[in-house]
């Protein structure tokens, strides 16, 4: 038990430690006046009782709680009892195969030696018949007559009273396009037109709102489908611009454009083709040709521009003269080219038809250099190979046949469709077709025999030259009042499909009835047959 000290002896023994403390551990043993080294000492413990503590333990109180008690109980469950069952099918019997006996041979090579000359014999009856000539099955539904699907308009165009120019495929088939401008009279240079397209797939179609329209600043004479992009268009102008256009780019259409430069044509372009570059048969160049006299082809550059990449001019006094031609107008120099068609067998090759009347046969790898003043910024050349006998008024329109490589078809404005070969000037037949203009003339993709006409009378006749070559197969009525139609053409991918447009402003796309679609035996060798007997 520790002892507690009096307040008193407390004090004091904290002042006498405290005292000892300061003067220990610096005394010296040297000197006297040094204190001495340091001691340690032992003090009481000093105790003092808390008195908070004491009045705290008198408050206090001690309790406790308990929760009610938690009961629990323990069960199980037990799944149901499962049965296996099997099932047998009937045993399956044997099947008995019927023996087979054994072949004679010997008999068996008797009888074929006595057959052998008379199943011979008729083996050659049958191939030398004629008896299903022409027959093939064909498992599509016949279609009877020539009737009308679609009849396409564009109001607008129509109020300011345009004529349908062109009408043209694209790639797929399934969109027709037209040009609107003006084919008559009077200078149209200034007049605003359009570019229309109507996608006959799209459910919903509205034959009075085009899937696409494009405005032209001037009236637009012609257009052509890229070949292989279907949304690409090209386009001539009456000012004699050739522009390009995208028309699923309804914000921007316009793609390139020659501009008005020294290149550019001076009078109405009046056809546009694609054709594939040399070098790169992906990649397509513009070949336009004009009343100017010129045919240029144009290729795409950057900056939305179109470029001359080559050209070639008809100079009156480079024509070849193995034909009696009217003399030219006093200071004429250049012969107006109308239309143009490239061979399906020769790319080089090309048909051009004149406002002279003659078409002239042409080719791309000309070298002579054309006599000529216009300016250029490349050499142009004279592409003139062999004049044709001419029509008795300007050609509108030439076609070259997609299954012959001699054969091609032009229509003038005396109203005659004349069939040529390119091996003689004269041309094998001609038929007259209307006593009016005939403005377009278009062979069959799929009939050798068969081509199309758009007469000045309001009618699109459709021949099949194995059926007659003098009278239309079907003569179908594009206008009532007998206005012209102007331009038509064979839909490629859906064959059964033909466009036409009229000055009235509509474009009608006729399906032809089978007869027009479906190819017969030997159509081909009657074709050539055609070319040789009258040729020889």
């Amino acid at each position: 038990m520790a002892t507690s000290a009096q307040p008193g002896q407390l004090g004091l023994a904290g002042s006498a430690g405290a005292e000892a403390l300061a003067t220990s551990g610096t005394a010296s043993t040297e000197g006297p006046e040094r204190p001495g080294p340091l001691q340690d000492e032992t003090l009481g413990v000093a105790s003092v009782p808390s008195q908070w503590r004491g009045v705290q333990g008198i408050r206090g109180e001690t309790k406790s709680c308990q929760t009610a008690s938690i009961t629990t109980a323990e069960a199980s469950v037990q799944a149901r009892k499962h049965v296996d069952a099997e099932v047998q099918t009937e045993i399956p019997e044997p099947v008995s195969l019927p023996s087979v006996p054994r072949y004679n041979g010997p008999r068996l090579a008797a009888f074929l030696r006595k057959v052998e000359a008379m199943v011979t014999r008729e083996l050659n009856k049958n191939w030398q018949s004629h008896a299903f000539d022409g027959f093939e099955v064909n498992w599509a539904e016949q279609q009877q007559t020539v009737t009308c699907l679609h009849t396409l308009s564009y109001p607008p165009a129509q109020g300011q009273g345009l004529h349908v120019t062109g009408v043209s495929w694209n790639s797929t088939g399934s969109v027709v396009a037209c040009s609107y401008g003006r084919l008559d009279d009077g200078d149209w240079s200034t007049l605003r037109s359009f570019v229309c397209a109507w996608n006959l797939d799209r459910r919903g179609l509205s034959p009075q709102q085009p899937s696409a329209v494009v405005e032209v600043p001037s009236a637009a004479m012609c257009l052509a489908f890229h070949p292989t992009r279907p949304s690409h268009v090209a386009g001539g102008l009456y000012s004699g611009e050739v522009l390009v256009w995208d028309i699923s780019r309804p914000e921007d259409p316009l793609l390139w454009r020659t501009g008005l430069t020294d290149d550019t044509h001076t009078d109405p372009v009046y056809q546009v083709v694609w054709l594939p570059e040399p070098r790169h048969s992906h990649r397509f160049q513009v070949l336009s040709v004009a009343a100017d006299g010129k045919v240029l082809l144009w290729q795409g550059v950057g900056a939305g521009r179109l470029q001359l990449s080559t050209g070639f001019a008809l100079a009156v006094q480079q024509l070849p003269r193995n034909t009696k031609l009217k003399k030219p107008s006093r200071g004429e120099t250049e012969v107006g080219a109308t239309a143009v068609a490239f061979s399906n067998f020769d790319p080089s090759l090309f048909v051009l038809g004149t406002e002279g009347g003659f078409p002239l046969k042409c080719s791309l790898t000309a070298e002579d250099a054309a006599v000529t003043r216009m300016p250029s910024s490349v050499p142009l050349r004279a592409p003139a190979q062999f004049t044709f006998a001419p029509h008795g008024g300007p050609v509108y329109s030439v076609s070259c046949s997609p299954f012959h490589r001699n054969l091609f078809l032009s229509a003038g404005t005396d109203g005659h469709v004349h069939l040529y070969s390119v091996l003689q000037a004269q041309p094998l037949t001609s038929l007259q077709l209307s006593h009016k203009y005939l403005f377009a003339v278009r062979w069959s993709p799929v009939r050798p025999l068969v081509f199309a006409a758009a007469s000045g009378e309001g009618d699109v006749q459709l021949f099949d030259l194995q059926k007659s070559s003098q009278k239309p197969a079907v003569s179908v009525r594009q206008t009532e009042d007998e206005s012209p139609v102007y331009c038509l053409e064979f839909n490629c991918q859906q064959t059964q499909l033909l466009a036409a447009g009229d000055a009235k402003g509509t474009v009608k796309v006729w399906q032809l009835s089978s007869e027009f679609t479906e190819q017969g035996a030997r159509e081909t060798e009657h074709l050539d047959q055609l070319a040789s007997e009258v040729a020889s």
